[in-house]
């Protein structure tokens, strides 16, 4: 059961992970292609590879939401394995995005190990892994939610959610692309517009979409809870956002690289904002730079016009519009789902 701050019961963890073995297996003995040992072989080491390795709070996020929703009800042996179903599907899709984004930014790391695509034998084969990857959720549509009433739905969701995801990774990078380089059009709308597209549909709207469809709701009477839960995403990127500059390494498991990267971060926005013309100047100057003394005349001005006080200070109004926006839902059910999520991210450290 999830609890009030929306941390996943141990037993429903391992009933999770029981889920992917057996996901895993179907697909590796899908009667649709005729199999070798040397292909059952590559294509279990890249789903253990870069499906299970990650925190999995997407994926766990569905049974949770779907708990919740039945409120309290005990869930059947069939429940838990569809609603760890649709959480999985929904770790492939972000194992074939991460795939994928890491040959495009020529990533070193990914969760503490080397990126799939500079494993010695795999390189760009990696490209073909992500294809299959995104194939997989299909398979596993098929097999378990095929004669669903909602199975139409769920496909919709999913392509569309794909979509959504994809294009918001273009504004990303034709946004950062080298030669065009140009603090002035970065904005607090087009940082939105970026998150909101490039995580904030995946992330938080599609597990609780999935578990409203397996409670048999549909998705267009529930526009307010997509509405609050994309907020919700953008307050969390803006968080990640923070941490990479301000989090401590060790707690986020990565060294933040958004400066040298040229990113649309909302520090660097707010900074736009907050600044006099001469400390805009030092920060079109150095930011996008790789050399540490450009990073660190960038991280001063931040200090210097209190960027962490602006932050919390976000923190805190977005936590009450939130909260806010949560309580005029008339489903107290749902609100349990929107709060539990909220939860989970408030005030985090990693």
């Amino acid at each position: 059961m999830a609890n009030q701050n929306g941390t996943t019961s141990p037993d429903l963890r391992e009933a999770f992970l029981g889920v992917y073995s057996v996901l895993k297996s179907e697909l590796l003995n899908d009667t649709a292609f005729e199999w070798t040992d040397d292909s059952r072989q590559w294509v279990e080491r890249m789903l253990d590879y870069n499906v299970p390795g990650g925190k999995l709070n997407r994926g766990l996020s569905v049974i949770d939401s779907y708990k919740l929703l039945k409120e309290g009800k005990e869930l059947t042996e069939d429940e838990v394995f569809l609603a760890s179903a649709l959480g999985w599907c929904i770790e492939w899709l972000q194992a074939y995005f991460l795939v994928h984004d890491d040959i495009m930014d020529n990533s070193q790391t990914r969760r503490g190990q080397p990126c799939w695509f500079l494993l010695p034998k795999v390189g760009l084969i990696a490209l073909n892994d992500g294809i299959i990857l995104r194939n997989h959720i299909a398979r596993i549509l098929k097999k378990h939610f095929r004669e669903k009433p909602y199975y139409v739905d769920l496909i919709d969701l999913f392509n569309e959610v794909e979509f959504q995801t994809a294009s918001g990774q273009m504004i990303d990078l034709i946004t950062t692309l080298e030669g065009e380089k140009d603090l002035s059009k970065y904005s607090l709308q087009l940082h939105r517009r970026i998150v909101q597209y490039k995580t904030g549909y995946y992330s938080f709207y599609l597990p609780v979409a999935c578990a409203l469809l397996m409670a048999g709701e549909n998705l267009d009477n529930h526009v307010a809870v997509r509405n609050v839960l994309i907020d919700m995403g953008i307050y969390f990127q803006v968080q990640d956002d923070y941490l990479d500059c301000f989090g401590d390494p060790e707690k986020i498991g990565k060294i933040g690289t958004d400066i040298e990267d040229f990113k649309c971060s909302w520090l660097v926005v707010k900074a736009l904002e907050c600044c006099n013309e001469e400390q805009k100047k030092i920060l079109f100057e150095h930011y996008g730079k790789a050399d540490a003394a450009d990073v660190a005349k960038v991280k001063a001005i931040y200090n210097d016009i209190d960027l962490k006080g602006v932050f919390a200070e976000y923190e805190n109004k977005s936590y009450e519009r939130l909260t806010s926006s949560i309580e005029a839902h008339p489903s107290k059910a749902v609100q349990a789902v929107l709060k539990s999520f909220l939860g989970k991210i408030y005030k985090r450290q990693k």
